[in-house]
């Protein structure tokens, strides 16, 4: 398909206004200058890649079931949104005219949908609900998810704003997605400083993948923060959770399989370091139930494990705090089976609400069960409970949230994490001493928080190389596929290229401008013979080279 333009003058600011009403099917760049209408569901496919300029907006128009607005990008697209903390990429409504439109506005439209080839524990690649019915049964790839690519790379969003989602998609009730949606987005993809602001849904969901996630903000959703699925095993530090005082949904789900099978596998795994969850504020003085899922502020379900350590769960959360399913008939497989096969963890965390008392007996108040209690409670995993004395946890435009502590036992004793995805920190919760939510987030732009005397943390990005690398490829040996990986301190222009051991070049991967960070490239050499291959990358001031094998 062509991608059709229609340019309107945008009388507010003086920008132009592009409306973008049919799939991108080759590289397209979105510029800062201009305003974009997103009119249907447009998907990114074709193997093209949409690159995004930071300090762009993007706008859905009105529309529900049928008619919604949202942005999917397909196993055979990419995306680079790549914004700063002084200029995010916003996502919004039309009706945001001037970007300041506040919480509770939610549903106004679809919402940001990518899609991958990493695996999830579903049979076979899945089409994400309410899309499927969006595209004909000819083009149903375009909205499937899953494969066995565990690096495989859906591109980068970085300082990545998203609001007011979460309308009904299709033509069937229920079919809700999420701010940002991700099936089966691999680990090769960057996914960090990303905030979704008042949907009417959860703020982020994840249909199995491997994608690894930093300083992720879901702010005052109507349904859960944070929901993984289909045996999503990624790594994730720095999450910020802030419910608000009629949420109905939890502070996060974590489920196992889409299915009534209890035995899907790869079972679910996600890690989840240095998160700060908000609860309700008042729930327990509020005079009446919310609907939806009151019982809980974490469900875990099916057969998911998860491990959360240096965590803080604050500010009268729902009671219990933590269920963990028994079902009945699948005593190897269901949560509590993960559980007891030491898969579900919560080590090194903090719990503060005003439905516990000041002691470690507390702890065994927390849970559904006696077995959820004794985990939240033993020795070994050190949890506690206490103040976590933060400056200040408004749900209004005040400038009072901040949810940094302040002469807290939580600035101190985080556990030492192993592994190099993970950021070393002395606290424990997703702040210290600087509040990463200034500047580009909804949060900071409309006053939730204030920004008087706070660093932009422009430092705050965590694996950003200090020099150029390049590593070795995986698999290797390899048939007929394989991912090479590379890293750049700085955005330049580099070159990847592969040859035979006779100096030929059979192949260029890369060859153009790159950002800065971790990138990844798929090599395919199914027109090629087995044997041993090298590949080198460059640029005006370095040249390394690595070997690799293909065996057939």
């Amino acid at each position: 398909m062509v991608l059709v333009l229609f340019l309107t003058p945008f009388a507010v600011s003086a920008q132009n206004q592009v409306t973008v009403s049919t799939n991108i099917t080759e590289n397209t760049t979105w510029e800062s200058d201009t305003e974009y209408i997103l009119d249907g569901v447009v998907f990114v496919t074709n193997n093209a890649e949409l690159h995004i300029e930071a300090g762009t907006v993007i706008k859905a128009e009105d529309g529900q079931n049928l008619d919604a607005s949202a942005l999917v990008v397909s196993r055979d697209g990419q995306i680079f949104a790549e914004g700063t903390p002084e200029n995010p990429i916003v996502f919004t409504s039309v009706n945001d005219t001037d970007l300041t439109m506040g919480k509770n506005n939610t549903g106004l439209w679809g919402g940001i949908v990518i899609l991958g080839e990493a695996p999830t524990n579903n049979p076979s690649p899945k089409a994400v609900e309410g899309i499927n019915e969006i595209v004909s049964q000819d083009n149903i790839e375009m909205a499937q998810y899953g494969g066995n690519d565990p690096m495989d790379n859906s591109g980068v969003l970085r300082y990545v704003s998203i609001r007011h989602t979460g309308i009904n998609i299709g033509s069937s009730s229920g079919n809700e997605i999420q701010g940002l949606t991700m099936g089966g987005v691999g680990a090769g993809t960057t996914i960090e400083f990303v905030e979704s602001f008042d949907s009417a849904d959860d703020g982020f969901e994840w249909f199995g993948g491997t994608v690894n996630t930093r300083y992720l903000v879901s702010a005052f959703v109507e349904d859960d923060g944070f929901d993984t699925d289909e045996g999503f095993r990624g790594k994730n530090q720095f999450w910020f959770v802030i419910q608000d005082t009629d949420a109905a949904g939890h502070m996060a789900e974590q489920d196992g399989s889409s299915t009534d099978s209890e035995d899907t596998r790869p079972f679910a795994y996600p890690q989840i370091t240095n998160a700060t969850y908000l609860g309700t504020g008042n729930y327990q003085d509020a005079g009446n139930t919310p609907s939806g899922d009151p019982e809980e502020s974490i469900l875990l379900r099916d057969n998911t494990g998860v491990r959360y350590v240096n965590s803080v769960f604050a500010d009268d959360f729902k009671s219990p705090f933590l269920v963990v399913e028994d079902v009945d008939g699948t005593d190897q497989f269901d949560a509590r089976a993960r559980l007891e096969a030491d898969s579900i963890n919560f080590e090194n965390s903090v719990f503060a609400s005003s439905l516990l008392n000041e002691s470690a007996r507390a702890l065994t108040d927390l849970g559904n069960a006696g077995y959820t209690n004794t985990m939240l409670s033993a020795s070994a995993n050190a949890n506690t409970v206490l103040d976590p004395q933060f400056k200040g946890i408004s749900r209004t435009a005040n400038g009072g949230l901040d949810p940094r502590p302040e002469n807290s036992a939580v600035l101190s004793g985080a556990a030492q994490l192993q592994g190099d995805f993970w950021t070393q920190t002395e606290y424990k919760g997703a702040f210290g001493s600087k509040n990463w939510l200034v500047g580009w987030t909804a949060l900071s732009q409309l006053g939730f928080t204030s920004s008087t005397g706070t660093p932009i943390p422009v430092d705050q990005t965590g694996d950003m190389p200090e020099n150029v690398a390049l590593k070795q490829n995986y698999p290797n040996p390899f048939n007929p596929t394989t991912n090479i990986r590379y890293t750049l301190p700085a955005a330049q222009n580099v070159q990847l290229k592969v040859y035979d051991m006779l100096g030929r070049e059979v192949a260029t991967l890369v060859n153009g401008k790159q950002s800065a960070g971790n990138h990844t490239a798929t090599f395919d050499a199914s027109g090629l013979s087995s044997g041993m291959y090298i590949y080198r990358l460059s640029g005006s001031d370095f040249t390394m080279i690595r070997k690799m094998t293909l065996i057939k």
